[in-house]
């Protein structure tokens, strides 16, 4: 039995209508929600060193990537030729992940008096671990989440035939973004299939896969045009260890575990029996699915046990860990099953009801605060570069980095993965780069070597004409 069985009937143009209002308003909610949670991060935004040729606009800086992960929709992206502010970029990344919440959100609780129930599943889709690790390459990514943005907010006010003729065309731009993007678009099928059965899941199954060989093969061809490969070359910085045969595939199990164990404990904040409490809760809420709408449980299942097993066949097949933050469309389903469990509980008065409401809330809660607090860890860095940059405006000659910039004291905190994140940084900032040490120790053979200090601050020191941002050693 379901909520929705209970409102009376409309006709389409009013049944569109009423689902486009109540979509704007779960919007509205979860933008809030994100520009709250994320206040921390909106006027400087975090940038990844990888990140910064997106928001610079320099194609040459990702070009490697159309080869390594077939990301050519982020590559045109980067030929704009318009530099737009990171924080302008973040918030509109921002505000479509919030749309995107939202337009799930009311697809899989249309209708009428389940306002509450929609608003609660947007803000726990919004919250989801995943998103919040994958949002600081939010420059790179923003034409990506557009697409799937998109879709999900034209199921509103389009028939769920003209939606699925759509999943070609947006699988194909969402997998040139990033590979798991159209998990996403599946999810939106089906929770906006009007009928289930079996044979209209089989259908749709087949519609999706058909439409990610589609995509694989446009990527293929593009990869084979401008590189001359009929494939992907990863890139030798993930380790790669294709596998050839069983023994390969065999051998390539160990990382089932680091990837698929990386993800619970990431998406748990490191906090172990928070982990048996997500697998307990969702086990639950798939059986009170499964009892009270069998077809509504398999169709979600089906999405999700199909998203991981294209996981286990990417890691099996190349030999590589798979981040946390490819695993999106796993919360989605996650969120999905356990509200909607929650709501078919709530549909009477009792115990059952009332702890599977707390339950949620629990989860949702706490996650708005940790990511509130997720996104102040990058404060001191941006605000030491922000004092470095200051200091370096104006000055004549080039810029050196000397010192250890990934065991940085702001830099660990913030999770500097390079060293080079300090010359992005710095052209940002400036529209010069620094020339780093660490990296290229030949170009600093005739600097100085600087005494550890008990200031862990950067400085800048004029050396001959040259600036030099020293990151002093810990005293």
């Amino acid at each position: 039995m379901s909520l929705a069985a209970t409102n009376p009937p409309a006709t389409a143009g009013s049944a569109a209508h009423s689902e486009t209002r109540k979509l704007w308003r779960v919007f509205l909610l979860a933008l809030v929600a994100v520009m709250v949670f994320s206040a921390g991060n909106l006027l400087d935004p975090m940038v990844r060193y990888d990140d910064f040729p997106a928001l610079l606009a320099e194609p040459e800086g990702f070009w490697f990537k159309t080869l390594a992960e077939g990301r050519w929709l982020n590559y045109v992206w980067h030929l704009r030729g318009v530099v737009t502010p990171a924080w302008l970029n973040f918030a509109v990344y921002q505000a479509l992940w919030a749309l995107l919440a939202a337009s799930l959100a009311v697809a899989v609780l249309p209708g009428r008096g389940r306002m509450w129930f929609a608003g609660l599943l947007a803000l726990t889709i919004l919250v989801a671990p995943p998103a919040l690790f994958i949002a600081m390459w939010f420059n790179t990514l923003l034409p990506g989440l557009a697409v799937i943005a998109i879709y999900a907010a034209l199921s509103a006010g389009v028939s769920q035939r003209t939606l699925r003729l759509l999943l070609p065309v947006f699988t194909v731009a969402a997998f040139m973004a990033y590979t798991t993007y159209p998990l996403v678009l599946l999810a939106v099928c089906l929770a906006r299939t009007e009928k289930r059965s079996l044979r209209d899941l089989a259908g749709l199954i087949a519609l999706f896969v058909g439409s990610i060989v589609l995509a694989m093969l446009a990527t293929y061809a593009l990869n084979w045009v401008y590189h001359g490969v009929f494939g992907v070359e990863l890139d030798i910085s993930r380790k790669p260890t294709p596998a050839h045969d069983l023994a390969g595939l065999i051998a390539n199990v160990e990382h089932l575990g680091t990837t698929f164990g990386g993800f619970l404990e990431r998406s748990a904040f490191k906090f172990t029996p928070l982990v048996y409490f997500h697998l307990a809760l969702f086990a639950l809420s798939t059986v009170v699915l499964a009892r009270r709408a069998p077809m509504e449980a398999l169709y979600y299942h089906a999405g999700l046990w199909l998203g991981m097993g294209l996981v286990v066949a990417q890691v099996l097949k190349l030999g590589i860990f798979v981040p946390s933050r490819a695993f999106q469309f796993a919360w989605i389903y996650y969120a999905i099953i356990i509200v909607r469990s929650t709501e078919i509980l709530s549909l009477k008065p009792g115990m059952a009801g009332r702890m599977a409401r707390n339950a949620v809330l629990l989860i949702t809660c706490s996650y708005l605060l940790q990511a509130t607090i997720q996104y102040t860890i990058f404060r001191n860095w941006q605000a030491e570069t922000r004092a470095v940059a200051a200091d370096l405006r104006g000055l004549p000659g080039p810029v050196y980095v000397v010192g250890d910039v990934m065991n940085h004291p702001s830099a660990d905190e913030a999770g500097i993965q390079q060293h080079i994140a300090i010359d992005g940084r710095l052209r940002q900032l400036t529209g010069q780069g620094a020339i780093v040490c660490a990296d290229t120790p030949a170009a600093c053979a005739g600097l100085p070597d600087f005494p550890a200090s008990d200031n862990p601050k950067m400085r800048v020191e004029r050396i001959d004409g040259m600036s030099v941002v020293v990151i002093p050693p810990q005293g």
